[in-house]
């Protein structure tokens, strides 16, 4: 019988482990809404050529930033990856993976601009680009915040550690 608690408490003491560990990446890699001031098709979005994607990760001018949101691909071991960048109303610039926290596994769960805001291509949710990186959980671009990005006066870098962290929400991505 004692075995059996022991058994017991240690299977409980896993599942909370695993648990704090889901909750934890959730918090990671939840979202917030986007926009711009154009509609496009997904079709007609191209990354950007002036990004530079290498085995540091991405860096991104800042000068090429504007209220229409630019994609900047990066290649995190085979997997396709995609990151937005636009300028917030307040002057911002804002940047997130090109993915959704709740449908990223659907495979369509990427976001389109469509005037002033990003749509997911999954479910529909609309989200303001004032929102992006600043509002949380549900069906959000997952947000790449100041802690995850490197800035300086004419750049971001989204280091490679981070992308190839997140690559798990890109596996089953169809873009």
């Amino acid at each position: 019988m004692k075995a059996h608690n022991k058994k017991s408490k240690l299977c409980l003491i896993g599942i909370s482990c695993l648990t704090a560990a889901v909750l934890i990446l959730g918090v990671i890699f939840v979202g917030a809404g986007c926009a711009g001031p154009e509609s496009q098709a997904a079709e007609d979005i191209k990354p950007s050529e002036n990004a530079v994607a290498s085995s540091e990760g991405i860096v991104i001018e800042k000068s090429e930033i504007t209220e229409q949101a630019k994609f900047y691909t990066y290649n995190a071991g085979g997997i396709e990856m995609e990151v937005l960048a636009v300028k917030a109303p307040d002057g911002t610039i804002r940047t997130a993976l090109n993915t959704c926290q709740v449908c990223y596994d659907s495979g369509a769960g990427y976001y389109v601009q469509e005037g002033d805001e990003l749509v997911c291509q999954n479910c529909g949710n609309r989200f303001s680009i004032s929102k992006i990186e600043k509002q949380k959980n549900g069906c959000n671009p997952v947000p790449i915040t100041s802690e995850y990005k490197i800035e300086d006066d004419n750049t971001i870098t989204i280091p490679a550690e981070f992308l190839d962290a997140a690559k798990m929400l890109f596996e089953d991505w169809k873009r």
